[in-house]
């Protein structure tokens, strides 16, 4: 049994779900001990059950440890079992960190899957439907994997309420090869309001629209119904071979204008580095990289959350993931190892 430590690198809940994805596509049980260690309340909170119980669901896994609280989980995995699911997180949680646990198995399956995941769509420090749907499965369908997800319904924090509905086709991954992004095709920032007035939209578009040079027809104000209120700036660059979008969430007694300049400067870094693949979705690619055998991009520097990753994935693979300057981005490359290694730069 392969044991993690959950107070390692960032010490958060992403070495719980990338251990969680990794177990159910390569067989392997493992126990993690201290888990979120390093977050204000440490151990398995309500996001992180529902992930745990996905996870058991498509495999049948034998589970210990599985409480509110609980500093210590035990997974053993059985065999892959695609299907129809419906999930709930509960008040907010992140829909698309579940989606996340459970997806490279279903595209491991020998048939289709139909989810429904219920919840948050639209929170803070995770990523938003729309990043999922337009940077991170654009590249995982540029490696081959057949995945459609529709978002029917947004939830904000803390109302939560949302609902996202995903279809997955059984796909064989092959390697990534995202080092330059092509010809920029187009741009757009759109203010999500729930339920609040909306000026404060436009409030977020204005800063939106100085502070990178946007058009009027590229700003846009979507007026949504959710079941509490809520606000997110989407700043979207799509270019030919891959895309962005930076995001800030509104919150109470926080200016618009402080919110959009969040969205608007990580977009700028984005922008200025020349990398195809922005900071929060290189994580997120590792674990694709890895199953497909190899695999090579271009980001920003990498960080904690995407070092964290790298070395949970060779605890369960045996791959080596290596990372070189590339002008003002990094060159990151995953292939086959005798030995684990995560070069700094």
């Amino acid at each position: 049994m392969i044991v993690v430590d959950g107070s390692s690198g960032e010490g958060g809940g992403q070495i719980l779900r990338t251990s969680l994805a990794l177990s159910l596509v390569t067989g392997r049980p493992f126990r993690i001990e201290r888990v979120r260690a390093k977050r204000p309340t440490p151990g398995l909170a309500r996001q992180h059950l529902t992930a745990i119980e996905a996870a058991a669901a498509v495999s049948g896994a034998r589970v210990a440890g599985a409480t509110r609280g609980s500093l210590e989980l035990s997974f053993e995995p059985g065999r892959l079992r695609p299907g129809s699911f419906r999930f709930a997180t509960g008040s907010a949680g992140s829909t698309t960190l579940v989606l996340q646990t459970i997806l490279f198995a279903l595209l491991a399956a020998d048939s289709p899957s139909d989810l429904v995941l219920e919840g948050g769509t639209h929170n803070p420090f995770a990523p938003p439907f729309e990043f999922v749907d337009r940077v991170f499965l654009r590249a995982l369908r540029s490696m081959g994997a057949r995945v459609e997800a529709r978002l029917e319904r947004p939830g904000f924090f803390p109302a939560g309420g949302g609902r996202i509905a995903v279809r997955v086709e059984p796909s064989r991954l092959l390697p990534l090869d995202l080092l330059e992004r092509g010809a920029l095709r187009r741009r757009e920032a759109r203010s999500l309001v729930a339920n609040l007035p909306r000026s404060i939209a436009e409030r977020e578009l204005a800063v939106a629209a100085r502070g990178l040079l946007l058009s009027p027809d590229e700003c846009r104000v979507d007026e949504v119904a959710a079941s509490g209120p809520g606000n997110a700036l989407l700043v979207e660059a799509d270019f030919e071979r891959a895309g962005e979008i930076a995001c800030a969430f509104g919150e109470r007694g926080v200016p618009a204008e402080t919110v959009a300049a969040r969205a608007v400067e990580e977009m700028r870094r984005y922008l200025e580095s020349d990398a195809p693949v922005g900071e929060h979705v290189a994580d997120q690619l590792l674990i694709p990289c890895a199953l497909a055998g190899g695999g090579r991009f271009r980001t920003l520097p990498l960080t904690s959350h995407a070092k964290t990753n790298a070395e949970v994935v060779a605890r369960f693979l045996p791959v080596e993931t290596t990372v070189a300057a590339d002008g003002a981005a990094v060159r990151v490359e995953i292939g086959d190892r005798h030995r684990s290694s995560l070069i700094d730069t």
